[in-house]
């Protein structure tokens, strides 16, 4: 009751013009009215309107629930990139533009309903696909060494920033003898439909640079792969005549003594199932246990050495990441915002 009395006077005492509620404040719009009857003496009165909620599928956004992750420490607090909040999805690397964009694609009803999460994540990476750089950065790094490539000599390269996007321009990249890929670039004992490194005769190219083909590799005491052996064609480099030539693969790399170290936090769905408030389970029980996944030891190229928080990157063939503030000048950390495709659909 108390409440009801002051929404109308503090709405008419502070000029405000519409008063907007979700939906379980309609019953009250009566006695808003009344209590505005007792001001209103001229054209001004406030008016109430209300509309649904909005939910999001596998999160939460009652306060109260937020409240509890907060304060026992299931989320590292508000602006945890986990979270619904605008200081959660900004850290992340949701823009502005992002989520104004999935308001408009929902629209505005008076009907309760729930909202795929996924419908979101699609206008992020909208918005995203024409502003962010794209970059190479190898999650897991093995050594490549080519073995034709001279040593201790290097040279500059040309790749661009955005190929969405005219006027993102062009930045070097340093090429040299030994390089970082991506593990899972490289098959010693490959299936025939495997059309990245593998040495089985078959070319692939190296981002932005030139054709290669492995040639072996060498292993520890364990039997891991530690090191991949190529040999490379000085003939196709790209943006030349014989860069033309064309293969089934491109790999990402980075050169191995201009690249930095960094953190990669891999933030996915809080909740693991759908409804989380729908369920008789108690909501803490039902947290997705990997909605958080820490990778150490990544290398990224070395542009990304100027890099500030809150910086927006496509890394190539794996998703939008963007700088998070706890970064140091010796350490930089990315927090996903968003992988490339939507894997829950497919997963499910």
């Amino acid at each position: 009751p108390m409440y009801d009395f002051a929404h109308g006077q503090s709405d008419y005492f502070e000029g405000v013009t519409h008063s907007i509620c979700t939906l379980e404040f309609e019953v009250h719009r009566p006695l808003y009215d009344w209590y505005i009857d007792q001001f209103a003496d001229s054209d001004y009165r406030p008016k109430q309107r209300e509309f649904n909620r909005l939910n999001i599928t596998y999160t939460v956004m009652s306060k109260r629930k937020m409240l509890q992750l907060v304060q026992e420490g299931l989320v590292a607090g508000w602006d945890d990139p986990r979270m619904p909040t605008v200081c959660g999805l900004r850290r992340r690397g949701y823009t502005a533009e992002a989520i104004r964009s999935f308001i408009d694609r929902i629209g505005y009803t008076k009907v309760e309903g729930m909202i795929d999460v996924s419908l979101l994540e699609y206008s992020a990476r909208e918005d995203l696909k024409p502003k962010a750089t794209r970059v190479c950065a190898i999650m897991d790094p093995i050594k490549l060494v080519i073995s034709n490539y001279p040593a201790g000599q290097t040279e500059t390269l040309t790749t661009e920033n955005n190929p969405d996007n005219e006027t993102a321009g062009t930045r070097d990249i340093t090429f040299a003898r030994e390089l970082y890929i991506e593990r899972g670039d490289f098959m010693e004992d490959a299936p025939k439909d495997f059309f990245r490194l593998s040495p089985n005769g078959r070319e692939v190219r190296l981002k932005s640079a030139y054709i290669i083909k492995a040639t072996g590799c060498d292993k520890d005491a364990d039997g891991n792969i530690t090191t991949v052996y190529c040999e490379y064609d000085p003939e196709t480099k790209s943006g030349t005549e014989g860069g033309n030539r064309k293969v089934k693969s491109t790999i990402n790399w980075v050169e191995i003594n201009s690249s930095i170290e960094a953190d990669v936090r891999l933030y996915d769905r809080l909740f693991a199932i759908e409804d989380p408030s729908a369920s008789d389970k108690d909501f803490r029980d039902l947290l997705n246990p990997d909605s958080l996944k820490v990778v150490t030891g990544c290398r990224v190229e070395a542009a990304l050495a100027q890099a500030k928080p809150l910086d927006k990157f496509q890394f190539l063939k794996v998703g939008y990441f963007a700088v998070d503030p706890d970064s140091k000048p010796d350490k930089l950390i990315f927090n996903r915002t968003v992988s490339l495709k939507d894997t829950w659909a497919k997963k499910n």
